[in-house]
């Protein structure tokens, strides 16, 4: 079973995610992008939520990351201003963070919801010798949401696939445009089930987190 579908607190990881961004007034679609096998797991946690809330769409998967976030991007609605594209085993984002994320990207046309790197990092040759310590102080690891205009988006996509690239993660199309990506400073306990210790970590700090807001239009 893939890892966002497991249980997590009583409900299964992904629903999490679904939770929070339901719970958002600047939330008018969530696209749901994953395998015909799944759609009922969403359609049930979708048909607990409180009225208002967004509407849902659909989206298959792809055989890359990238081919999945472009076939959801196909299913975003037209005037669509922000396209906010997060991974659904992240479930503890926290709705002020994607915000801050969206008005990033509405401002400046992109930004990655992001935390500073706190281990020292070493860039290591083919030979397994130390080639240098990088700054620490300039690295930040990427998280998602990744807020993106969805013409930048589409164009980004575009450029990737006429070059043959492969991406690991959704901003990288922007930076490949020349195009630039602002970083919002997000929280540590957004961290993705499937890391290191990731699973006990967010049964731990999702015991203490309140229910999202309810949603108000």
């Amino acid at each position: 079973m893939p890892k966002q579908y497991l249980d997590l607190l009583g409900v299964p990881i992904a629903a999490h995610s679904l939770r929070t961004f339901a719970g958002m007034a600047e939330v008018g679609t969530i696209v749901v992008v994953c395998g015909d096998a799944w759609r009922a797991l969403f359609e049930e946690q979708y048909a607990l939520l409180s009225a208002p809330k967004p509407a849902l769409a659909w989206a298959a998967p792809g055989a890359e990351r990238q081919d999945s976030v472009a076939s959801g991007l196909a299913a975003v609605p037209a005037g669509t201003e922000v396209v906010a594209v997060h991974d659904s085993a992240r479930p503890l984002v926290a709705a002020a963070d994607v915000r801050a994320c969206l008005a990033d990207a509405a401002a400046s046309g992109a930004a990655v919801l992001a935390v500073p790197v706190k281990p020292t990092i070493k860039e290591v040759g083919d030979d397994g010798r130390v080639v240098r310590t990088l700054v620490r102080a300039r690295l930040w690891e990427a998280q998602t949401p990744q807020c993106v205009r969805p013409a930048l988006l589409r164009a980004g996509f575009a450029h990737v696939a006429a070059l043959g690239l492969e991406v690991t993660d959704d901003v990288s199309v922007v930076e490949a445009l020349g195009e630039p990506v602002v970083v919002t400073h997000g929280s540590y306990t957004n961290i993705k089930v499937g890391t290191t210790g990731g699973g006990a970590r967010v049964r731990d700090w999702g015991r203490g987190l309140a229910p999202p807001a309810p949603r108000g239009r």
